[in-house]
């Protein structure tokens, strides 16, 4: 049960940064953000891996880089929808 705290505590922290990284307004809710984290961290980590950067002296950057960039991606791409979603109502 830690498991899932921790999952939505990553996701929080990476989602966050997501949305600090992508420039503008980004009217995208805490939960939605959180999922993004979760779903950018696990991609993230599975793009890491397949290139060989997973596991490293140290601490991950290259993998922490890529979760936090998978998240911008999905922030990006979800904003834009989200904004026209929130005028139509």
């Amino acid at each position: 049960m830690l498991w899932l705290v921790w999952l939505i505590l990553e996701g929080l922290v990476i989602g966050v940064l997501a949305k600090l990284a992508v420039p503008g307004r980004n009217p995208v809710p805490i939960l939605l953000t959180i999922i993004f984290g979760i779903v950018g961290a696990l991609i993230g980590n599975w793009i890491s891996n397949y290139v060989g950067v997973r596991h490293t002296n140290g601490i991950d950057w290259i993998r922490h880089l890529l979760q936090i960039g998978v998240a911008a991606v999905l922030v990006a791409l979800a904003t834009p929808a989200y904004t026209n979603r929130r005028r139509r109502v």
